[in-house]
C-alpha cells in the first residue's frame, strides 16, 4: 500500500519506520524551537505533513510512543488519534504530561508513532430491541478482576 505524504513545511520530516517490521511509522516534531510541556499540561505539536490514503475504508491512527510513555508520561492526550481517509489537513499530535517534571519537546524529535489500519464502515440502525447476550448488560469490571 502506498500512503502519499505532503510536506507543508520545508523542515517537516516525511514518516518512516525504525526497523523493517515496525508496525508504526514514526511522526516527527515539526517546530522551529522547543516546546515544553509542564506537568498535567497539553500541548498541539504539528508535524508540518498531509497525508493521503489510498481508499475509504483505511484510517490512519496516531499511538504514543512507548519510550516518551514509560520514561517521561509523554502521551498521547486523546488515548489515540484517528486521521479519516477524506482528511487532507496537517496532522497535528495533541500530546500530555502525566509526570511530575517539565518535559520540553525538540525540533524533530519522534513524538508519536502512525499506523495504516483497515476500518469497517458500518451503517447504524436505530432498533427497539438488542439480541440477549450470556453478558447482557454487565460492564466496567463485572467480567471479575482476576
Amino acid at each position: 500500500m502506498t500512503v502519499k505524504i505532503k510536506k507543508l513545511r520545508e523542515n517537516a520530516v516525511v514518516p518512516k519506520r525504525a526497523t523493517e517490521f515496525s508496525a508504526g511509522a514514526d511522526l516527527y516534531a515539526c517546530i522551529d524551537e522547543p516546546v515544553t510541556i509542564a506537568p498535567s499540561g497539553l500541548a498541539k505539536i504539528p508535524t508540518g505533513i498531509a497525508i493521503e490514503l489510498p481508499r475509504g475504508d483505511f484510517a490512519a491512527f496516531l499511538f504514543a510512543r512507548s519510550g516518551l510513555g514509560v520514561k517521561h508520561g509523554i502521551t498521547l492526550s486523546n488515548s489515540v488519534g484517528v486521521v479519516d481517509s477524506d482528511y487532507r489537513g496537517e496532522i497535528c499530535v495533541g500530546l500530555c504530561n502525566v509526570s511530575d517534571k517539565p518535559y520540553t519537546i525538540q525540533p524533530n524529535e519522534r513524538i508519536a508513532q502512525m499506523v495504516v489500519m483497515p476500518v469497517v464502515l458500518a451503517d447504524f440502525i436505530q432498533a427497539d430491541e438488542l439480541s440477549d447476550t450470556q453478558r447482557g448488560e454487565g460492564g466496567f469490571g463485572s467480567s471479575g478482576r482476576l
